[in-house]
């Protein structure tokens, strides 16, 4: 049984552009059925903390645009726990308006943020591993993110290097943060994983909502004042509309530059449970069961022919078939076609017209 103090933040408010033509700005990959299963990718987020966090301590960040698609896809989570960011401002005030919003409501509140759209191949182990680390943060005031056990030299995430002969005594598997470090060239992330102290960031955070409020108040004085100043209208009907105005004065800054680089007590769990952040089309490839041939296959009607190593992902009901191609993604979504080399993928952005 969740533990009643116990609330789940999911940041939805990304437009997921590599994964175009299945992600556009009119509905982003987190609300898709990336892999063919009957549930969006923000549902099996949900889905993945259910013993941990009640249905009302579920909170979601996302753009006004969302909110109607967020509601459709929890229906189980109150809709007032939607929150809408007027303009993008990445983490950092997202994070600080949740914070304050919850602690207005629950002060002795325990919190994970998640993104929305990661996948967890091993979800009984990533929910002992998330029980662990809100035990943790619940008797202490420690900020504690998660670190993937890295088997591949990944230049596509930040690492976190770990400080292995520094564990906590109240719990031998999480230890302190020795630094945070920027997505590395390869001949830096091959030297990161020969290491056995480096560890993928997922951006999963989890601390007790005093903790966060007073990071923010320290390290953050400018976003704090504007959210420890809305305290009289959270969960009111002046809410949105103070937001609307506030909100975009609120400075552009990541949680990791704001937060997690300058507070003292930063935690590392390392933890190994199938997880990838679904970037690309490769990534999803990689978590794709595959034929004999390297082919990954999500689609109702698709035939193989000489076909090696590719990604096919169509799944509007239309029959595929494919010949002759080797390393290929071929996705098709609402009458839009692409055909694109795997090795090619960072370019998709160009392809789709939505860098000009």
């Amino acid at each position: 049984m969740a533990k009643i103090n116990n609330h789940l933040v999911i940041m939805a408010g990304g437009v997921g552009s590599r994964f175009w033509p299945m992600s556009t700005a009119e509905k982003p990959k987190q609300f898709i059925d990336v892999l063919g299963i009957g549930k969006s990718l923000l549902q099996l987020t949900v889905e993945r903390f259910k013993t941990i966090v009640d249905a009302e301590n579920v909170w979601v960040v996302t753009n006004r645009n969302y909110a109607d698609t967020v509601a459709q896809q929890l229906p189980d989570m109150p809709r007032d726990h939607i929150l809408c960011e007027p303009c993008r401002r990445n983490t950092a005030p997202c994070i600080a308006y949740v914070s304050w919003r919850i602690k207005s409501k629950d002060p002795k509140a325990n919190i994970v943020v998640s993104p929305s759209d990661h996948v967890v191949m091993d979800t009984t182990e990533f929910r002992r591993v998330i029980s662990e680390c809100l035990k943790f943060t619940a008797e202490s005031d420690a900020i504690v993110t998660l670190g993937m056990k890295p088997n591949r030299p990944e230049t596509g995430y930040g690492y976190i290097e770990a400080n292995l002969s520094a564990n906590s005594l109240r719990n031998k598997e999480i230890f302190r943060v020795d630094s945070f470090r920027e997505k590395p060239d390869l001949e830096t992330a091959k030297q990161y994983i020969a290491k056995n102290n480096y560890f993928w960031n997922a951006g999963i955070f989890i601390w007790n909502v005093s903790t966060i409020v007073n990071a923010f108040r320290m390290y953050q004085p400018g976003i704090s004042k504007i959210f420890e100043g809305m305290l009289s209208v959270y969960g009111t009907d002046k809410e949105q509309e103070t937001i609307d105005r506030l909100f975009p004065e609120c400075e552009n800054i990541s949680v990791d530059y704001a937060i997690m680089e300058k507070a003292e007590e930063i935690f590392v769990c390392p933890a190994d449970f199938g997880w990838s952040d679904l970037g690309t089309w490769g990534s999803l490839q990689q978590q794709t069961k595959k034929d004999l041939y390297g082919n990954a296959c999500i689609g109702q009607d698709i035939s193989l022919f000489e076909t090696h190593n590719c990604m096919i992902h169509t799944t509007q009901e239309k029959k595929v078939v494919v010949q002759g191609l080797d390393g290929y993604i071929v996705a098709e979504n609402d009458n839009t076609l692409l055909i694109c080399k795997l090795s090619e993928e960072q370019r998709i952005k160009q392809f789709s017209g939505q860098d000009k």
